[in-house]
Parts: structure tokens; C-alpha cells; sequence
């Protein structure tokens, strides 16, 4: 099979001044609810384990949308993605293609759905925004806060819509009831909020994978566009495990590891309950473990974040290893995961499998908070939100300001661990005090083959 053709950086600029008006043009014939030319047009951007749940589950059941292309640099993913898309639609609606620059030059795409591995986040988000697509971005941000915060500010100029893939803000009603309690002061004032999450050592254990991954070099199967996979990351040999979910996961090149590739989602729901979507905790300090030896897998095994936030409310983010002898002492039962919310007058927990509170009565699924309380956007799930607000240009759950305050706590985190040092962090300026080392982490060089940012 052929891939498809590679437009280059300056042949989809050059496109650039009809891509950017387009999607105006398209919404203006959004019309009639059961008319064809009512769907909006989306690209799928990365075609694998998450795609399967975001595409295929969330996205496809959507009756005003339809998935129009399936792009990824492993063909036989994107033939795939395309072929159960067309058997849910009854027809041949999706096509493929390998080079996501193709992609955002077509002037019929309204949005796209990014679900890379986390080190093309950002770049194809940045790419989409310059070509004026709405985006709903697999979570985290990316190995990079800077590069995030140059999507940001295209996001804001063409006044975009951006939705962060958390999913938990509009899919389980739980963390919306449990982050209005918190907002409406049921358990008094926050005094910490606890967050925990599966990190890669744990995650061995659940999943029952051989640690650290395969140094050996290898040729990349046959079609495979390894270097496209690589984009703006480092060159390197090709390994069986590096192109691979627990590759993209741990490998440092192309990610933090689970403290923010799992931790963005306690996070999440942190930030929404303390009200503090436009900010981050001003200190850090923390402790964690590195693999011992040279590893394929060196992300963070396992780590331990104290911060504080301006206002003097703690939080703390560990990996499951560390949280689970924490937790067990509380006496409350928990899970793998999950966000606890500790208050002068009681303490409120939410998990994917439920919310648990001091006052048992806020456990209830009947209970919401009163008339004339602060209320959080009622929607049937995060991708349906995503696509009304394409249509109403609202902002939605999980704009990109959220995301980017939620993953700066990963990325500093990070940072104080491996530099074995507090860091101070300026949530106006969103700059680290004292410390360019520190200061330098938040960014990464990229290959100028795959510089997007600079095209």
C-alpha cells in the first residue's frame, strides 16, 4: 500500500490563507438537523489504543459529526480506523492518510481529534490552529509547558475551540457533583486536596508488562513512517518497544511518564474543585525514583509532589506506589486513582468508580447543590460538549487555559524531582524563580525537519 503524499511545511503555508478562513465558510451551511451537510467534518490524528476509545466509542455514536479521515504513521491503524468508521456510518465516509499536513490543508475539515503520542500533541495542535480547526487533544499537553503555551496563544487569536482530552468533567456526573460541593463550601474551607494515580511501576505489576523495554535495535515493520513517528523528537533507533503505548508512555524523549500522562486527570478535577483553572501551586518539592540502569523506559518509576498553592491550600499528587500506604492509613477505601478534597468540616473523594464523603448524605446520587449555588455546565459526555460548542462557539469543559495550569503541577513536579530541589513558580508570569535550570526543563529542543513552531 502507498502512503499518502507528504506536503511540505511550505507548500501547506502557502495553502495557509484559504485553510485559515474555512471553517467560517463551513459553519455558515450547518443547516438542518438531518441534512448531510449539517455533520461536522472531523479528521482522527493518530489512530491507536486511544483513538479506538475516543473515535470509535465517543466520537462515532455522535449523529451531527462524522470521522472523514484517518491519519497515523502505521498503516495498518489508520486502514483500520477508517474501515470501522465506515461499518458504523453504512458508508464509505472515512479515507486515510499518513501525513497530518495533509490533513489541515483540506478545506472541508471543521476539527480534528488528536490522539498521538503525547510528544505531537502540541505540535499538530499548533499546526491545526494555524490552519483554523478546532481541536478536542488527547491528554497530557505534551513533554513541553512551552510549547502548550504557543498553541494557546494561536488558540486565542483565531478564538478556537480547544477541549482537552480528561474526559472525567463531562463524562461521570460524580466529579462535577463532587467539584460543586467542594466550590460551594460543604465541606468548609480546603485546607488539601490528595491526588493519586497508577505510575509506571505499578502499572507493570496491573498489566503484567516486562518493565523498562527493549534496548536491541530493530527495523521498523514494513510501511511504518518511523520517521514521522519521531517528528520533533530526537533521532534514535528503532526498537520493538519504543513505538509502542508503554514506549510513548515512559520514554522520556516523547514524555513525563504517568505523572502527567495519568496524573492530569486527578489533576483535573483538582483545579476544577479549588476554582483555580487560571493558576497553579507557587512551590514545589517532592521525591520519586528514576530507573537504576540505562533503560528504554526512563520516565519517573514512581514520585511524590508536595506543593502549595498562593493562598496556602496543599496538594499533593503521588504516584500509587507511594499513595497506597497513605491511603490505607485513612481507613477510606480507594481505588487506583483519585482526587480527595480534605476540608475544615469533612473531606469529599471521587474516583471513576464513585464519590465518597464524610457526610454520607453528599454520597447520594440524588443530592446536588441548591438554587442559587455555584453550578458546573450539566453535559452527557466530553466529546458531545466538544461538538456543541463547535457549533455554538461556547467555551467548553476543558479549555486549553485548564489544561495548561493542570500540567504545569506535573511538569514542575518533574522538575524538583529530578533536580532534587524546591521550585518556586510565578503563576502570572509562568515562570520559575531563581532557578533557569528548572526554567530550561519546561521546554524541549525539536528536529528542524519537524519544527512546526518555526515554519
Amino acid at each position: 500500500m502507498h502512503s499518502a503524499p507528504v506536503v511540505s511545511r511550505r507548500a501547506f503555508l502557502s495553502r495557509g490563507a484559504a485553510v485559515f478562513a474555512a471553517p467560517l465558510v463551513l459553519r455558515s451551511r450547518l443547516r438542518g438537523a438531518d441534512a448531510p451537510s449539517n455533520h461536522l467534518r472531523l479528521a482522527a490524528i493518530g489512530c491507536g489504543g486511544r483513538a479506538q476509545a475516543v473515535i470509535l466509542r465517543q466520537l462515532a455514536p455522535q449523529p451531527d459529526a462524522r470521522v472523514v479521515i484517518a491519519c497515523d504513521c502505521f498503516p495498518e491503524r489508520r486502514e483500520k480506523m477508517a474501515a470501522d468508521l465506515n461499518r458504523i456510518y453504512g458508508s464509505q465516509v472515512c479515507t486515510t492518510s499518513a501525513d497530518f499536513r495533509e490533513v489541515l490543508a483540506r478545506s472541508d475539515i471543521d476539527g480534528v481529534v488528536v490522539c498521538t503520542p503525547d510528544h505531537w500533541h502540541m505540535p499538530i495542535a499548533y499546526a491545526a490552529a494555524q490552519a483554523g480547526k478546532d481541536m478536542y487533544v488527547e491528554k497530557p499537553l505534551g513533554p513541553a509547558l512551552r510549547w502548550a503555551q504557543r498553541v494557546r496563544e494561536v488558540v486565542r487569536r483565531k478564538k478556537l475551540v480547544f477541549q482537552y482530552g480528561t474526559q472525567q468533567r463531562g463524562d461521570q456526573v460524580q466529579f462535577r457533583r463532587a467539584c460543586e460541593f467542594v466550590r460551594n463550601g460543604y465541606i468548609g474551607r480546603i485546607k488539601e486536596v490528595l491526588c493519586w494515580c497508577p505510575d509506571m511501576a505499578s502499572e507493570f505489576a496491573r498489566a503484567k508488562v516486562q518493565p523498562y523495554g527493549s534496548i536491541e535495535t530493530a527495523e521498523p515493520p514494513a510501511g511504518f513512517d518511523y520517521d514521522r513517528w519521531l517528528g520533533p523528537a530526537p533521532e534514535k533507533p528503532y526498537t520493538v518497544d519504543r513505538c509502542t503505548p508503554y514506549g510513548g508512555y515512559h520514554i522520556y524523549d516523547y514524555s513525563l511518564g504517568f505523572i502527567a500522562g495519568w496524573g492530569a486527570h486527578p489533576l483535573d478535577i483538582a483545579q476544577w474543585g479549588l476554582e483555580a483553572d487560571d493558576t497553579s501551586p507557587v512551590r514545589y518539592e517532592g521525591t520519586g525514583l528514576l530507573p537504576l540502569r540505562r533503560r528504554l523506559w526512563d520516565t519517573l518509576e514512581s514520585y511524590d509532589v508536595r506543593c502549595e498553592y498562593a493562598n496556602g491550600v496543599r496538594l499533593r499528587l503521588t504516584g500509587l506506589r507511594a499513595a497506597t500506604p497513605l491511603l490505607d492509613r485513612s481507613g477510606i477505601r480507594f481505588h487506583d486513582h483519585g482526587t480527595r478534597f480534605i476540608g475544615e468540616k469533612g473531606w469529599i473523594q471521587v474516583d471513576r468508580q464513585a464519590l465518597m464523603a464524610s457526610d454520607r448524605r453528599l454520597q447520594d446520587a440524588k443530592v446536588e447543590v441548591g438554587v442559587g449555588e455555584k453550578r458546573l455546565l450539566r453535559t452527557t459526555s466530553h466529546m458531545r460538549n466538544f461538538l456543541d460548542c463547535m457549533r455554538s462557539r461556547a467555551t467548553p469543559l476543558a479549555p486549553l487555559e485548564a489544561a495548561i495550569r493542570s500540567d504545569t503541577i506535573s511538569h514542575l513536579g518533574n522538575a524538583c524531582i529530578r533536580l532534587d530541589r524546591p521550585v518556586r513558580w510565578d503563576p502570572v508570569a509562568e515562570r520559575v524563580i531563581g532557578d533557569p535550570e528548572a526554567e530550561a526543563m519546561l521546554d524541549r529542543p525539536r528536529r528542524p525537519a519537524w519544527d512546526v513552531f518555526a515554519a
